[in-house]
């Protein structure tokens, strides 16, 4: 590491505030079609198993779904620092060890929220035609379950422009969100860090 990267890696070992224990990464199908953008991705995952987070979430948003199995299959391949696991629209998953419920690294392909919350949306729909669910018995959980990814991330990072794209509208509706204009080919350590010290410099009020 370099000096600043020394400096900012202290200032997190010293805060008196937790780090996240859950982060998202947002990143688009373009940023990963920029020279090393897969290995920013394996960099990134490290830093945040490194800075405290017990699970990572990676959103990979794309503008034609014909990418995906294409995409999901490079993302396959990656050279991740744990376990992990990748899901495309038809939630096709390919994890590294027995099933997927303690897999550190989770990451989505083309699966935009709104998509994903109309999805489970449907699902609850057909549960109350067919009898198993009581329609005035329904609450969040019961639409949380239904999600492909369920847990909701503490931190969300945003890189190259201030906007979510389409990320995880439920999900992340009491998370703390980072957005950073570096794009996110030159996405360094100091950026991670600084955004975990953003974080453990907020006082999180959920919503309240």
């Amino acid at each position: 590491m370099g000096l600043y990267d020394t400096y900012l890696a202290v200032r997190h070992r010293l805060h008196d505030g937790d780090p996240p224990t859950h982060v998202a990464i947002v990143i688009t199908e373009r940023d990963l079609l920029a020279d090393g953008a897969f290995d920013t991705l394996t960099a990134a995952l490290g830093w945040a198993l490194e800075y405290g987070a017990e699970q990572v979430t990676v959103s990979v948003s794309v503008l034609d779904e014909s990418v995906v199995p294409t995409l999901a299959r490079e993302l396959r391949r990656l050279d991740a620092p744990d376990r992990f696991i990748v899901r495309g629209p038809d939630d096709a998953d390919d994890a590294s060890g027995p099933g997927d419920a303690d897999v550190p690294i989770r990451i989505t392909v083309g699966l935009g929220g709104k998509a994903e919350f109309a999805a489970a949306v449907r699902e609850i729909a057909v549960d109350v035609a067919e009898g198993s669910l009581d329609p005035d018995a329904i609450d969040a959980d019961d639409v949380a379950e239904r999600l492909v990814l369920p847990e909701e991330p503490d931190l969300v990072i945003k890189t190259g422009a201030e906007r979510l794209s389409d990320f995880a509208i439920w999900q992340s509706v009491y998370a703390e969100l980072y957005f950073t204009d570096v794009n996110w080919r030159d996405f360094r350590r100091r950026d991670y860090l600084r955004a975990v010290l953003d974080f453990q410099d907020r006082q999180r009020r959920f919503g309240t």
